[in-house]
């Protein structure tokens, strides 16, 4: 009996030694593409509520790089000259940050990617941008009954784009009944970009049954340029679920769905993932992805959108 009490004893103080010895994250550096972007703002709220819970008097650092390398750069050598505890980062340049990634690692700092991947980095938070795609996509096949003439909009080939693109590709090509227009035009992830792209395919094409754009700012320039030429009858579907965008699906518009991200849900399970790291413990996988859930003019009114107050 005094044998397993001693044990017991034993046990309770040495767990209670594992729980001492849990490193407390004190200070968080925030590098993100722009803090003009509200998915970015939303991000950093996240991010910086998640790490107040885990600690109250956690220092929060968030800065914008202006998707500058240099610029990116220097936040990097700052955060490391304050010695933080975590970086969340959203790479200007997914591989050629990697020196700064490096540089901070070296000085005991976890760095963890957030929205796209960072080369080097601990782990990557980011949303499953294949699935987004596909949903978006698959949305297209059933408005159409299966049969009609589709665009795919493209931009920027950063992963995210391409992993939306291949989504939707997989869905279209598989359905013998559409026919895809045309797939390598760069909307540049701009409303402008969007709206350029699609004046030429209109101009290109007399029948256009849906356009799939790879965010939503193409999406509301593709309809904006469907208004210019009065053609009607089109769906268009997209991947954010960003605020331009909710406003689109609930008024006089062609948009019809959007693949939504959740910029909240993904910075707190950086910081999640980053204080795991802290303390020894790396995720099953390196790359987390968070799955995508199509906001529609169905849904939109239960929708929690990114500013949505949380």
């Amino acid at each position: 009996m005094f044998k397993s009490k001693t044990l017991a004893t034993a046990l309770i103080l040495a767990l209670a030694a594992g729980s001492a010895a849990a490193k407390e994250i004190k200070s968080v550096g925030i590098t993100l593409g722009s803090l003009g972007n509200p998915f970015f703002v939303t991000i950093a709220k996240g991010a910086e509520a998640r790490a107040k819970q885990l600690n109250p008097n956690a220092k929060v650092t968030t800065l914008s790089a202006d998707y500058d390398l240099n610029k990116q750069f220097t936040q990097i050598d700052n955060f490391i000259a304050a010695g933080v505890d975590m970086i969340l980062l959203n790479a200007a340049d997914p591989k050629a940050i990697e020196p700064a990634v490096k540089k901070a690692q070296k000085a005991g700092i976890v760095v963890v990617a957030v929205d796209v991947a960072a080369a080097g980095a601990d782990a990557t938070v980011q949303t499953d941008n294949v699935q987004a795609g596909r949903i978006a996509c698959e949305y297209i096949v059933q408005k159409l009954g299966g049969k009609g003439n589709v665009i795919i909009q493209n931009g920027p080939q950063v992963s995210a784009v391409v992993d939306r693109v291949n989504g939707c590709k997989g869905v279209l090509t598989k359905t013998a009944g559409i026919k895809v227009l045309s797939d390598d035009q760069d909307g540049k992830g701009s409303r402008e970009g969007g709206m350029n792209v699609m004046q030429g395919h209109l101009t290109r094409f007399p029948k256009i049954d849906a356009v799939f754009t790879i965010n939503d700012p193409q999406a509301i320039g593709t309809d904006l340029a469907a208004r210019q030429f009065k053609r009607n009858n089109l769906v268009i579907t997209s991947v954010d679920g960003a605020p331009d965008i909710e406003g689109a699906l609930k008024g006089n518009t062609q948009v019809e769905a959007s693949a939504s991200q959740d910029p909240w849900a993904m910075a707190q399970k950086a910081v999640d993932i980053a204080q795991d790291i802290v303390n020894g413990k790396r995720p099953a996988s390196p790359m987390v992805l968070m799955p995508s859930t199509l906001v529609t003019r169905a849904n939109i009114a239960a929708y929690k959108g990114w500013s949505s107050p949380r």
